[in-house]
C-alpha cells in the first residue's frame, strides 16, 4: 500500500494544530482540502484514524498508530530532501524571547527550522530576566520577540505574535500570613510582569512585599503553587492548581501586553528573515491557551 506524502503531511498537521482551520493554514490550503485529504486517507486506510466530535478532534486507537509511522516517514523523506537538495540559506541567526513565549511551541519551532536550513546555526536567548531590547539596539540579537504593555493609542513594534492580559494569581488553597502585608513572587528586573505589578499595586496603594524571586518561570509558578506568594502573569499562562485572585485580595486590574518580533538594524538576514517566518506562522497556528482556563469561583475573604 503506497501512501502519498501529501496526504500524510495533511494527517500529520490536523493532529499537530488541532483542527482542520490551522492545518490549512500551515500547509497553505483551503479548510475544504484538507478534509477531503483526511477522507482519501481513511479510506486507504479502511480505518478511522479521527474522532470528531462538536468540541473537539481527537485520535483514534488505530489514528495513534498510524501516526507514528506517518511521522517517521515525512521525517524519512525530509532527511532525504535535505541531503540532495539542500537549502542554499547559510549563516547565524541569534534569536532572543522571554521564558514564557509559545511555551512548549518553541521546541516545536526550533526544529522545524532545523530541518529546513541545516546550513543555518542558531544562537538561541531565553530568559525572563534578558534586556532584549538593549540586545538589540547593540547588535548582540538580529531578532528577538520583545513583551510590552499594550498602549491604546500607539502600534506594538515590529510585528504582533501574541496578545494576552495579565492576571493575579495564586495557589487554590493559598492563605497569606494573618496581619501581614500580600506576599508577592516576581522576577527580578527588567521584567515587564514585575514592573506593572508593582505599579498597580502602589498606584491602589495595596500594602505587599517581595517574598520570592526568580530568574525562570518554573521558579515563579512553583513558589505560587506552593501557597507561598501571589503573582502576575498572562491568563492563558494559567495552569491547573493556579487560580485567579484579584476580587479576593481586592487587587488592582492588571493592563495586556503585547508579545511583538522586534528586529535589530543590521539583523536581516535571508536566515534570519526565514527564521521570522516560521515563528510567525507558529504564533498564528498556536491555541488560545495551552492550559485549560480554570471554572472562576467567588472565594471567600
Amino acid at each position: 500500500m503506497d501512501f502519498d506524502p501529501s496526504l500524510l503531511r495533511a494527517f500529520v498537521a490536523v493532529v499537530d494544530t488541532g483542527g482542520f482551520t490551522r492545518a490549512a493554514q500551515r500547509l497553505h490550503l483551503t479548510q475544504s482540502a484538507v478534509s477531503h485529504q483526511i477522507r482519501r486517507l481513511e479510506a486507504q486506510v479502511g480505518r478511522r484514524l479521527l474522532v470528531r466530535s462538536t468540541r473537539k478532534l481527537s485520535l483514534s486507537e488505530d489514528g495513534r498508530e498510524f501516526l507514528r509511522h506517518a511521522q517517521q516517514i515525512l521525517q524519512a523523506l525530509d532527511a532525504l530532501s535535505r541531503r540532495f537538495d539542500p537549502s542554499p540559506v547559510s549563516g547565524t541567526v541569534r534569536f532572543g524571547a522571554p521564558e514564557n513565549f509559545m511555551r512548549e511551541r518553541l521546541p516545536q519551532l526550533l526544529g522545524r527550522f532545523a530541518q529546513a536550513y541545516p546550513q543555518v546555526r542558531l544562537e538561541v536567548s531565553v530568559s525572563a530576566n534578558l534586556d532584549l531590547p538593549a540586545m538589540l539596539d547593540a547588535d548582540e540579537l538580529d531578532l528577538a520577540v520583545l513583551i510590552a504593555e499594550r498602549a491604546n493609542d500607539t502600534p506594538s513594534p515590529g510585528q504582533l505574535l501574541r496578545r494576552a492580559r495579565l492576571v493575579w494569581v495564586a495557589a487554590e488553597g493559598f492563605v497569606p500570613p494573618p496581619g501581614a502585608s500580600l506576599p508577592f513572587a516576581f522576577f527580578p528586573p527588567p521584567c515587564v510582569h514585575r514592573r506593572v505589578g508593582l505599579q498597580a499595586l502602589q498606584q491602589a496603594g495595596i500594602d505587599g512585599h517581595i517574598v520570592f524571586t526568580s530568574h525562570s518561570q518554573e521558579g515563579i509558578h512553583a513558589a505560587a503553587l506552593a501557597g507561598l506568594a501571589i503573582t502576575a502573569i498572562a491568563e492563558d499562562d494559567i495552569e491547573p492548581g493556579l487560580l485567579p485572585v484579584a476580587e479576593r485580595y481586592a487587587l488592582p486590574p492588571l493592563p495586556e501586553v503585547d508579545f511583538s518580533l522586534v528586529w535589530s538594524e543590521r539583523g536581516r538576514s535571508p536566515a534570519a528573515q526565514s527564521f521570522g517566518e516560521l515563528i510567525g506562522e507558529i504564533a498564528r497556528t498556536a491555541p488560545e491557551s495551552v492550559y485549560p482556563r480554570p471554572a472562576q469561583r467567588t472565594a471567600r475573604r
